[in-house]
C-alpha cells in the first residue's frame, strides 16, 4: 500500500481527522496551498514512510501549525520493524523543534483497515450484543 492509502487509514480511523485538507497562503503576489496530510480539532499530521523523501516532514508541520495555530505531529509510517537513518533523523529533529514524534506499523495499519468493520458491532456477552 501506498503512503497516500496508509494516511487514509490512519486519519480517518486512528486520529479521527480529515485527510488531504488544504490550505492557502500567499507569498509576495501570489497565492499558494499546502495539503496537510490530516488534521484534527487540535493537530495537523505530516504522514511520512521511513525513507529519504521524509525528510522534510518537520518542515510541512511546523508550516501548518504555524497556518492553523494547531499542534504540529508527524506519523512516521514503519516499514521493515527497525529505525533506520532517516527516521532517526527526522525523530532528532522533530524533538529539537518540538513536533510530536509517533510511529505506526504499516502492517497494523493494514490489518486495523480490514477489521474496521467490525469494531461497529458490540461484543458477544454485552448489552445489545
Amino acid at each position: 500500500m501506498n503512503e497516500l492509502g496508509l494516511a487514509a487509514i490512519y486519519c480517518l480511523l486512528i486520529a479521527g481527522g480529515e485527510p488531504e485538507v488544504q490550505h492557502g497562503y500567499s507569498a509576495g503576489y501570489d497565492l499558494h496551498r499546502i495539503r496537510v496530510d490530516c488534521e484534527t480539532a487540535t493537530e495537523v499530521i505530516e504522514v511520512a514512510l521511513d525513507k529519504r523523501s521524509a525528510l522534510d516532514s518537520v518542515q510541512q508541520a511546523l508550516f501548518a501549525a504555524h497556518l492553523t495555530g494547531k499542534a504540529p505531529v508527524i506519523v512516521m509510517i514503519d516499514r521493515d520493524g527497525r529505525t533506520g537513518p532517516y527516521e532517526t533523523r527526522i525523530e532528532a529533529a522533530a524533538g529539537m523543534a518540538g513536533v510530536e514524534y509517533r510511529v505506526m506499523d504499516a502492517d497494523f495499519l493494514i490489518r486495523w483497515q480490514m477489521t474496521s468493520y467490525l469494531r461497529n458491532y458490540p461484543a458477544v456477552g454485552s448489552p445489545g450484543g
